[in-house]
């Protein structure tokens, strides 16, 4: 975290580690098997005490407002971590996301849960989650390769609302076979009076409903 701080992700060589750490090279190729591995690593770490703040964050009681909060953190998180955000997220390597952008995930589908058990979700669940995700991820880079000087935190708000609108109703009515198929869907795991095998079917039905949008 050190070495990251102070002269970025090419500072995270397993020579430089090594030599910090006092130990041989080879022992950074034990504990964590290969370069990507000592890096997802340092970005787990670095990002344990943000998710930390954010999960032991009170929900809002207003799940779209919520998501807001949760946009918020993301961006200044980004914003003041540019060297380590930029080792969860600017170097992606096909089919593989970092522990730590794992974690960040999963946090974002639990706020993506919420609007959808509300009624408020216009769009699949995974389908929001990933919008979500691709717009936050997108803002904090972008205004991270802007001077400082130029950076204008207006942009995150506007990408945020246009997002939220993309994704939500307005209001928790059901306007459509397939808004009602997603509120449904997002309240099903909790069932009780179905069996298992009806629960599949019928999420199999909800899950086509929902993408008819």
């Amino acid at each position: 975290m050190d070495l990251l701080s102070r002269g970025g992700r090419d500072a995270l060589t397993t020579r430089a580690v090594a030599v910090a750490a006092g130990v041989q090279a080879p022992t950074i190729y034990r504990l964590f098997g290969d370069k990507n591995g000592l890096v997802d690593a340092v970005a787990e770490h670095g990002f344990a005490l943000y998710l930390q703040e954010k999960k032991a964050r009170p929900p809002n009681p207003d799940p779209v407002e919520d998501l807001r909060i949760g946009w918020d953190l993301h961006v200044g998180f980004g914003l003041a971590n540019p060297a380590l955000y930029s080792l969860m997220y600017g170097d992606p390597r096909p089919g593989v996301m970092a522990p730590a952008a794992v974690a960040a995930y999963q946090v974002l589908h639990r706020l993506i849960r919420r609007l959808a058990v509300a009624g408020l979700l216009r769009v699949p669940e995974e389908r929001a989650a990933d919008l979500v995700h691709a717009s936050g991820c997108g803002t904090v880079l972008t205004l991270l390769g802007m001077p400082a000087q130029r950076r204008d935190l207006t942009l995150s708000e506007t990408a945020r609302e246009a997002v939220i609108a993309c994704i939500t109703t307005g209001a928790p009515a059901l306007r459509s076979p397939a808004a009602a198929a997603i509120t449904l869907g997002a309240a099903l795991p909790s069932d009780t009076t179905l069996s298992p095998g009806e629960r599949m079917l019928m999420s199999e039905w909800l899950d086509r409903l929902a993408k008819s949008l």
